[in-house]
Parts: C-alpha cells; sequence; structure tokens
C-alpha cells in the first residue's frame, strides 16, 4: 500500500476527515462487467457521428504546437517544461468527430440526462454496451452521451492540451454553446437542464477537462467519471492563480472554496504515470489523485476513489471491470 501524501495527513491530524473515507482498492485479475458483453435480448441505443471543424468554432479556432528546441525540453524525469506562451504554438485547423449515442425508445425533443465524454472515440463502444446494460436494468436513466474527439495533439502548446489542461470553464462553454446545440440540430436531440442530470467523463487529461467542467460550471454538470486524472502541473499558458495547474486543486482550490455540489467517481493506477517521481514534480499521477481524494474526503464531497493494483495509465482492463458499476455509483438516486 502506498504511504499517505503530506497533504493526507495534515488533513487527519487537523480532524477534519471523516472517519469513513470511500476509497476501494481492487486488484488483479480484472475482469470484463458483465453488463459489457453482448446480447441479443435487450434493446440497443443508435450510434450517430458528424465533423466539426475548426473554422467553425468561436471559442477554439485551432492551434498546434511548435517542434522546437525550448518546447522540446524536459525536466530530470522527462516531463515536458511548458515554454513562454508565444513559443508554444501557432494557429492550425482541426477537424473532430462527435459522436452520439442515443438510448432505444427515445422520443426526439424530449430533455434526457446527459453524459459527455472527452477523448470520445476512445469509449464509443464501451460507453454504449454499458448503457445498453444498465439502462435495460432499470440502474440508470435512459442518458443520452455525447463523446466528443479533442481538437488534436497532446499536453503543452497542443490543441488537447489547451481544452483538457486549461484551468477554467471554457472547454465546458465550447461543449455548451457549440456542440450541443449543434447535436440538437442534427438529431432532434435535447438534454436536461437540471444540472442534475448531467454528467462528464473522461481518462487522462480528458478526466482533468471533465472535473473541470463541474467545479467551473457546476450549474450545468454534477456529475464527473475519472480514469488516471491527469490532476498534475500540465496547464498551459502558466496562470499565476493555478500556477502548478490541476495540482493546485488539491493544494488550495478544493480546500479553500465552499464546497460544490457534485459527485465525483475516480480511479488511478498504482503503476501510473511517473508513479517513482518525487512530490516535488507535480507530475506523479498516483499521488496527483491521492491528493485530490483527501482534498475531497477534507470537504466531505460525495466521491469514490478506487485504486487499482499492478494497473496502468488509463487501464483498458481496469475501464471494463468498473464502468458500469461506476455509472450506476454516478447515477444512483436520479429521478427524472
Amino acid at each position: 500500500m502506498r504511504k499517505r501524501p503530506a497533504i493526507i495527513l495534515a488533513l487527519l491530524l487537523a480532524g477534519t476527515v471523516p472517519a469513513q473515507a470511500d476509497t476501494r482498492h481492487i486488484a488483479l485479475p480484472y475482469h470484463d462487467a458483465p453488463e459489457l458483453t453482448a446480447r441479443a435480448d435487450i434493446p440497443h441505443g443508435t450510434i450517430r457521428s458528424f465533423i466539426l471543424r475548426s473554422a467553425d468554432s468561436r471559442i477554439y479556432p485551432g492551434i498546434r504546437q511548435l517542434d522546437t528546441a525550448t518546447t522540446r525540453r524536459r525536466d530530470a524525469y522527462g516531463n515536458r517544461l511548458a515554454a513562454p506562451a508565444d513559443q508554444q504554438s501557432e494557429p492550425g485547423p482541426y477537424r473532430r468527430e462527435v459522436f452520439v449515442y442515443t438510448p432505444a425508445g427515445y422520443r426526439p425533443g424530449t430533455a434526457a440526462p446527459l453524459l459527455v465524454v472527452q477523448d470520445g472515440r476512445d469509449y464509443v463502444a464501451r460507453v454504449a454496451a454499458a448503457l445498453d446494460g444498465l439502462i435495460a436494468a432499470h440502474r440508470v436513466p435512459s442518458i443520452v452521451v455525447v463523446l466528443i474527439q479533442s481538437g488534436g495533439g497532446d499536453a503543452q502548446g497542443s490543441e488537447r492540451g489547451l481544452e483538457y489542461d486549461t484551468m477554467s470553464g471554457r472547454y465546458a462553454e465550447f461543449v455548451e454553446q457549440e456542440v450541443l446545440p449543434q447535436v440538437t440540430r442534427l438529431y432532434g436531440v435535447r438534454f436536461t437542464r437540471d444540472p442534475e442530470g448531467r454528467a462528464t467523463m473522461g481518462g487522462s487529461s480528458g478526466a482533468a477537462a471533465a472535473f473541470a467542467m463541474a467545479w467551473y460550471h457546476s450549474e450545468w454538470y454534477r456529475k464527473v467519471l475519472s480514469y488516471s486524472g491527469t490532476f498534475v502541473n500540465q496547464a498551459a499558458p502558466v496562470d499565476p492563480r493555478t500556477p502548478h495547474g490541476a495540482w493546485d486543486y488539491a493544494t488550495h482550490l478544493i480546500p479553500e472554496t465552499t464546497r460544490k455540489p457534485i459527485r465525483v467517481w475516480m480511479e488511478v493506477g498504482a503503476h501510473d504515470l511517473h508513479w517513482q517521481d518525487p512530490e516535488g514534480t507535480f507530475h506523479n499521477w498516483p499521488l496527483a489523485n491521492d491528493r485530490m481524494a483527501a482534498a475531497l474526503e477534507a470537504r466531505r464531497y460525495d466521491y469514490r476513489y478506487v485504486v487499482a493494483a499492478d494497473a496502468g495509465h488509463v487501464d483498458g482492463d481496469v475501464i471494463m471491470q468498473t464502468l458500469p458499476d461506476a455509472l450506476a455509483w454516478l447515477w444512483r438516486d436520479y429521478r427524472r
């Protein structure tokens, strides 16, 4: 078992942590959840897709990373060092695919519960299979899912990094103002305005984006599902209000902010990215997620934290075992 990070010990000593934490440990061998087995005896939702282009976006007109000696710099542990803002990127077009899962029996025009998924292509089949089974078993409501690809690249200076790692509500605003209206126009799908009926999900930086959507716009989103969340120092350009990027959620944002009405299911692999790196790098993924769980616990958030033994980054076997139960846990008391 990993040692508790300093932040957890400090909170325990301060007497602010509840007696029972909802932290769970799972271990090999991992098995696919039964809900993910294809069944012919239940209704199946419909999956469609369309393309969004950078030329059509006011919020994200498109950038791409520059490849220079400055942007290639790394620290002693291989972590990318953010270049000055004017040396990170240049304008660059993108095209992104957006997938839409509509549950069986959905009536066009009905305001449906919503799940938004980052890096959407990676999750289409698994989310659709899980929801087909969960909806048929009445374990979750009839959820419409919008699965959105990023604008490309990764980390500092990329379009994906700008969208997912930035500490702001900008990405949620993009989804709300530019993606969801297009889904409605194309497919006649409407979404509930009740934030308790809206969830967001992702892995890695997509999980950081999911949390940011709820953190900065809890009036829109109240449920978060995170695999291997990139709650590390990866935001660029650097914001002086959060100089260590998403690492600062646990450092001061969560502890110093009035508790928000959000629910979080989060997972990390024990051997996730940079799991042996020291805390001072601000880039140890297991430690970052431990810190997030401790901060949520201290502020008495409704959360569940799963630590997967011998698992790596956004581990596919772990997702296949946990995804249905994670979705059911998030929606466990939702009533339309």
